[in-house]
């Protein structure tokens, strides 16, 4: 049997995101892990972001290097293969 390796999964987000708490909380719940970056305490961070993506807003999530620009779950369900 062949194991899937974790995706490489980095969530921009700031406290206060309601979007970004919720897609936290769903990677949470699917007991997937991820890395939270903080941008409002992270000003590399937040280029780092902009430069990757042209957003400037949040959450911005990365699976394995390609971008999701909000807590949109069907295209992250697909990005981790999870129906």
């Amino acid at each position: 049997m062949s194991v899937v390796p974790q995706p490489k999964i980095i969530v921009f987000s700031t406290p206060t995101c309601s979007f970004c708490n919720a897609a936290k909380r769903y990677f949470r719940e699917k007991k997937i892990k991820f890395r939270d970056v903080d941008v409002s305490r992270d000003q590399r961070a937040a280029a780092d972001m902009q430069r990757r993506t042209g957003q400037t807003g949040v959450p911005v999530i990365l699976i394995n290097n390609r971008p999701i620009v909000g807590f949109d779950k069907p295209k992250i369900n697909k990005l981790l293969g999870i129906k």
